[in-house]
């Protein structure tokens, strides 16, 4: 059973999600938060194992809740629900350390799927939007000469491990960086998990911001 924390100032739209989830044998509502410092207390106390989160509310908003959230060192993932695709917030959000981002007007399908998959330990924004999410964002990425003194999880990644991270980082598939590598696809999936697993990514969107922010890949 997965638990979940529903966050959103509107209770008429926290009803509405509610609803949905209580359809669903495999989906436990926990708690409701119209707020994000309400969102960080209910999480603290009840430890659900998927925040649906809203960005923009009034006071402490989704993002700074998010960051709180993933800074406790608690088991929760944060879903971000954000009204425009790919908006400012979204990716904030993905950079506080949220787990994935869907619309509020998501199909009922995509939104329990999305749930099941961050409680799974997947990210929800799948490699072409990573493209997209990059596509859009690159300006925003420092853009800067690679730090004098690296970070120490590269230092951990082999040359392949490293050449597969970049890849990522550029928006690939799993598929094209098979095809470009050389590689069987269920081997590019062992490096991901493992490339993950040194630089302490929760998931892929982590691991392009983590590129980034590293100086491994420079914005186009």
């Amino acid at each position: 059973m997965t638990t979940v924390l529903i966050v959103d100032d509107q209770a008429l739209q926290r009803m509405g999600f509610r609803l949905v989830l209580e359809s669903q044998d495999d989906l436990n509502v926990v708690g409701e938060a119209g707020n994000g410092a309400e969102a960080v207390r209910l999480t603290a106390d009840l430890r659900p194992e998927v925040v649906l989160m809203d960005v923009r509310m009034p006071g402490m908003d989704g993002i700074e809740a998010t960051r709180r959230i993933v800074e406790s060192g608690g088991p929760s993932r944060v879903l971000i629900l954000t009204t425009f695709d790919l908006d400012k917030y979204a990716y904030a959000a993905l950079r506080a350390g949220a787990s994935g981002f869907l619309l509020k007007d998501a199909q009922p399908t995509d939104l329990l799927s999305g749930i099941r998959a961050v409680a799974a330990g997947d990210a929800v924004v799948a490699p072409a939007l990573t493209r997209r999410m990059i596509e859009t964002f690159a300006p925003h990425f420092p853009d800067t000469e690679p730090p004098a003194n690296p970070d120490p999880r590269l230092t951990l990644l082999t040359d392949r491990e490293r050449e597969v991270l970049t890849a990522i980082a550029n928006g690939w598939t799993n598929n094209e960086i098979a095809d470009r590598l050389i590689l069987a696809e269920s081997t590019v999936k062992t490096h991901i998990g493992r490339i993950l697993s040194k630089i302490q990514a929760r998931d892929r969107v982590q691991a392009v911001i983590f590129a980034y922010d590293t100086g491994l890949v420079r914005p186009a």
